[in-house]
């Protein structure tokens, strides 16, 4: 994840950006912690099953574990 990418989570998870001497501090309470870490968490487990997609497409016609593997990663998401 780049820091842009996380800046913009941050924006979307309502942390309000203000200028303290020339440099930005974003402001959040609680509740817009609690939503950042969750984003954070569901796009670090599609980063996850990604990686398994790919492995498994590397390995077509010898097994499906990575494949189980994205699927149960995915599932998880669902359930929260």
């Amino acid at each position: 994840m780049t820091q842009d990418e996380i800046i913009e989570m941050a924006r979307q998870t309502g942390f309000v950006e203000k200028d303290a001497m020339f440099r930005s501090v974003y402001l959040a309470n609680i509740k817009d912690l609690e939503a950042f870490a969750k984003l954070v968490a569901e796009r670090e487990r599609e980063a996850c099953a990604a990686i398994c997609d790919e492995l498994h497409e590397a390995r077509v016609g010898k097994d499906n574990y990575f494949a189980f593997a994205a699927n149960a990663i995915r599932e998880l998401r669902a359930k929260k």
